[in-house]
């Protein structure tokens, strides 16, 4: 490495943030990158640790060593060419990852992991301020037609590899404008639209055609006003179609009182507010203003709608989760190099957030059919001594109530929309996913490959660009017999 001792002689600078009383105003991005300089000292700091367990906690596999090294050696070019061979989109994950390979970094054993997030951060803004990301199209075109349904990251880096080496790719997505959950589902002040704007603009310099508005499945399960392609259309158009769809099948809380107006999933909370960040007009928004809201569920997406309450105006937010509080610092020992469960705050729990763990829904409760109160009691886990799982049981005496005006279900997601799956009549698996391995993504029609959300569930955007990324490889080979993209 460029400074063996970096390690003990730097600590670890973190990105600073906008205060939350002024970012509260806005729905920008408040997170500063870091300097060069401060890049320089961060990329020191990585250890010539002999096995980069960095780069297997990585989903994508990004050869973290060497662009730690070329930054500190401020060669910034070189470290964006190592940084794009393993990921099309590090602007995205180097916004919203959660980072799991600063959980694998050796350092992290008995001090501060490398900060790899910041440095991935620093380099695609550099790269992009200087011009350096550019239009990559082939070199010729094989006369290949693929169709990709979705334009979520497994979708979008899919297409994108599939152009590079010649095919005609065209992408297709429901929603009235590309980028899927990128789009509709992370909020403004998490990553910014023109993030994937320009990615677009990239791609389509690179042959990719975008067909949004367009529903793929039966007819009947189109909404109004939007163009259908079906299955049968898309398999005599092309020569094969890769399904990369979301999970966006929501998990339910079918207690009593469900019914009532101003419970809502989460993801209909977020998307209205994207659309209109992005110029839509929404008649009866779902808004938070002036309302007690109370946010089911711990994970991104909860936090995501404390982020977004609080901007609209919210008297007060309070956030549920059904497992029990984890502790602040894990243990090391036990759980390195693997993501360690423990206790995690969000810069949208920092604006502010009453959280509460171990906590179940017993029931809303309202008047004139709006809800205006939510019943709950605390929990206990017990380990059974039979199986060694947690079993939770209700705290005797132990029920409360809060007052309610809107309550957001943000408990996770199930399985992707059943209708497109069951109109290409494919297999599932016993969660309801498109069934298809991880060596050729293959579906059950030898024609429909799957990627992403669509074949392993609600995962990571850097799950789904790694997917897309090796789906786009497995493609490439039944269309031309062989292949020389990355896997």
């Amino acid at each position: 490495m460029g400074k063996i001792t970096g390690f003990l002689e730097f600590q670890r600078v973190k990105e600073t943030y906008e205060a939350p009383l002024t970012r509260l105003k806005h729905w920008r991005e408040f997170v500063a990158p870091l300097t060069d300089a401060e890049a320089k000292k961060q990329g020191a700091r990585c250890m010539d640790c002999g096995i980069p367990f960095c780069n297997n906690g990585c989903p994508v596999n990004n050869i973290i060593p060497d662009w730690n090294d070329l930054v500190y050696r401020q060669e910034w070019r070189q470290a964006l060419a190592v940084l794009h061979s393993t990921n099309n989109f590090p602007e995205f994950t180097g916004r919203i990852c959660p980072a799991p390979c600063e959980a694998a970094c050796t350092l992290n054993i008995n001090d501060d992991a490398v900060g790899i997030k910041s440095i991935e951060h620093a380099i695609i803004d550099r790269g992009w301020n200087e011009g350096w990301v550019t239009p990559q199209p082939p070199h010729r075109r094989t006369g290949k037609k693929v169709a990709v349904v979705g334009s979520g990251p497994a979708g979008l880096a899919c297409a994108q590899q599939l152009a590079r080496v010649g095919h005609s790719v065209t992408v297709f997505e429901k929603s009235n404008r590309i980028g899927g959950l990128l789009r509709y589902g992370i909020p403004d002040f998490k990553l910014e639209k023109f993030h994937i704007d320009r990615r677009l603009a990239q791609m389509e310099a690179e042959g990719v055609e975008f067909s949004p508005s367009t529903y793929v499945g039966a007819p009947e399960d189109a909404q109004e006003g939007l163009t259908v392609r079906t299955p049968d259309s898309l398999r005599e158009e092309f020569d094969a179609i890769v399904l990369a769809g979301g999970a966006e099948t929501p998990r339910d809380l079918p207690a009593p009182g469900r019914e009532l107006q101003g419970i809502h999933f989460a993801m209909d909370f977020l998307r209205q507010q994207n659309k209109v960040n992005n110029g839509d007009r929404i008649s009866k928004q779902i808004t938070a203003k002036g309302k007690h809201v109370i946010v089911i569920g711990g994970g991104d997406t909860g936090s995501d709608c404390v982020g977004t309450s609080n901007r609209q105006g919210a008297a007060s937010v309070t956030q549920f989760e059904l497992m029990p509080r984890l502790p602040d610092v894990e243990n090391k020992e036990l759980t390195w190099p693997y993501w360690p469960a423990k206790m995690r705050s969000s810069s949208s729990h920092e604006e502010g957030c009453e959280r509460d763990w171990a906590v179940s829904t017993k029931c809303f409760e309202g008047k004139d059919g709006k809800i205006n109160k939510l019943i709950a009691v605390r929990l206990e886990w017990i380990k059974d001594k039979a199986t060694g799982q947690l079993k939770m049981r209700e705290v005797e005496g132990s029920q409360f109530e809060l007052p309610a005006d809107l309550v957001l279900l943000a408990m996770g997601f199930v399985s992707p929309v059943r209708n497109v799956l069951d109109a290409f009549g494919l297999d599932l698996d016993a969660r309801g996913n498109a069934q298809a391995n991880t060596e050729d993504y293959r579906s059950s029609d030898a024609k429909v490959f799957a990627a992403g959300d669509m074949r392993r569930g609600q995962s990571l955007v850097v799950w789904a660009i790694r997917e897309g990324r090796q789906c786009a490889r497995s493609v490439d080979e039944f269309l031309m017999g062989s292949t020389t993209l990355p896997r």
